[in-house]
């Protein structure tokens, strides 16, 4: 397998244009786009493989229905990127949990100048415990597909998984708009702290080689692929 790097810039994309971006493994931050193959993890060399749910057809694990229970009291919404206070403070605690390539701002992931537009429509999902903000994230839509692009939480309310709780209700919306796939990301062919990506019913990955989606399968705990 031939390495790929590669990465541009573009500041707007149709959502069709973004639809196929996504699903020939690209990603973004911002107006920044990128792909990649290859990574280090661990100081050994790994595959990198683009993730996406297929909707038609997803259900809930035992483990993600409980994760709704639990979370019933809080409430959200859903609305354009809003960058207020309470965002860049929430942001600010949530970047304290990384260890290694911690981000310097928001903006790494969302457009300084334009975050609610560039490079197609860009939405947040926000979680509230009565008036305090505990949790955001950050998708963006296009023709028949939506991108998650970050998410951030309140450390305090760790025990909830609320990282997983938005990507379900960034799931709820992909199949409440009749849009056919959620694109959340890349994982690894190792071990690692992207696992909790691979968690999901009707779970697909990008076959560098062949340019296609695949189902990508956990059996036992055991990630596998066919």
């Amino acid at each position: 397998m031939s390495i790929i790097l590669e990465e541009f810039t573009k500041s707007w994309v149709s959502p069709s244009q973004y639809d196929y971006l996504l699903e020939n493994g690209w990603r973004h931050f911002g107006e920044n786009f990128f792909r990649y193959n290859i990574n280090i993890y661990n100081n050994e060399i790994c595959n990198v493989l683009p993730l996406r749910v297929r909707i038609e057809n997803f259900h809930l694990t035992k483990s993600q229905r409980k994760i709704l229970r639990r979370n019933k009291n809080f409430n959200y919404k859903i609305q354009k990127v809003n960058i207020d206070e309470e965002a860049e403070q929430l942001f600010s605690i949530h970047k304290e949990k990384f260890v290694d390539n911690v981000p310097n701002s928001i903006f790494d992931f969302l457009s300084e100048k334009n975050p609610t537009n560039v490079p197609t429509s860009v939405y947040e999902i926000r979680i509230t415990d009565q008036e305090k903000t505990i949790a955001i994230s950050y998708f963006a839509i296009g023709a028949e597909a939506i991108s998650s692009i970050y998410g951030m939480f309140h450390p305090d309310y760790a025990k909830y998984s609320l990282g997983i709780l938005t990507m379900l209700l960034e799931i709820k919306f992909t199949k409440s708009n009749n849009l056919l796939f959620y694109y959340h990301g890349y994982c690894y062919d190792v071990p690692s702290f992207y696992d909790y990506k691979k968690k999901f019913s009707n779970l697909e990955y990008y076959q560098w080689d062949n340019n296609k989606w695949e189902p990508y399968l956990v059996e036992q705990g055991v990630n596998t692929m066919k």
